[in-house]
């Protein structure tokens, strides 16, 4: 079974089309890297599947189920740049939002679920930043503070939109460590990112996106230099390095 199937997605805005008749499956267990330039829809895209975002056309399974019943099946880390970081709450309690699908929003968390959200930030690094306030944590901190979030859904499927973007060596290597933990796990994990040179290092499958699907599948088949040239347009140039595809400065 796959754990997503989308067909034939059409997303526009103020009549500008966005993503164009997107469609593809993505099996169970696969740690997929959303490539293509800026503007080409990957955010919008994670968007649409979780119905963020109103779709024009196209229908969305997950697990061949509707999004809105397999809710608690899926996680999200956002943009970092799209949360508010001064809203007053600390790190563990920020943590434990992501409980809320399995205790409801009007209940307290058990002291069960208190110790769910300190191991997750524990495994990312964060639990001695408990208490502290989100405001005054760095933005590799506040990332590793949402993916703690995320792990405490027990999710089956992630959905991350730049995780790397803005955070420091450490961090990138702590968040790449875990994804590989959560594909170990059979998750299935969903990355919009930007580093060509990593792509072939981090996921074992990529989707090329450009408004339209360009091609999607294990990376060592469909990362190359044609199926990168369709996908930015020419506006780009890459060099092969060794089994590495780099972009041309």
């Amino acid at each position: 079974m796959d754990a997503i199937k989308v067909e034939n997605i059409t997303v526009a805005y103020q009549k500008k089309p966005v993503l164009q008749e997107v469609g593809f499956e993505i099996p169970e267990g696969k740690l997929v890297g959303i490539i293509g330039p800026n503007g080409a829809g990957k955010s919008t895209l994670i968007k649409a599947i979780l119905g963020l975002v109103p779709k024009a056309s196209g229908s969305i399974a997950i697990y061949d189920k509707p999004y809105k019943a397999q809710r608690k099946l899926v996680g999200y880390v956002p943009q970092r740049g799209s949360v508010d970081w001064d809203f007053p709450t600390n790190a563990l309690d920020v943590v434990l939002m992501g409980r809320y699908g399995h205790v409801g929003w009007f209940k307290r968390p058990s002291k069960k679920d208190r110790e769910i959200a300190m191991s997750c930030l524990e495994k990312v690094g964060m639990s001695s930043y408990a208490n502290r306030q989100i405001s005054q944590l760095s933005g590799g901190q506040q990332q590793r503070v949402f993916l703690a979030r995320a792990l405490a859904q027990d999710a089956q499927i992630y959905f991350m939109d730049e995780p790397f973007v803005g955070v420091d060596a450490a961090t990138e290597k702590a968040i790449i460590g875990l994804l590989n933990e959560l594909k170990e796990q059979g998750k299935t994990v969903l990355v919009v990112h930007h580093d060509l040179q990593t792509v072939s290092e981090y996921f074992d499958w990529t989707l090329l996106l450009n408004m339209r699907k360009i091609a999607i599948g294990p990376t060592d088949e469909i990362f190359t230099l044609d199926n990168l040239q369709k996908t930015y347009g020419g506006r780009l140039a890459f060099l092969q390095q060794g089994n590495a595809i780099v972009e041309q400065r």
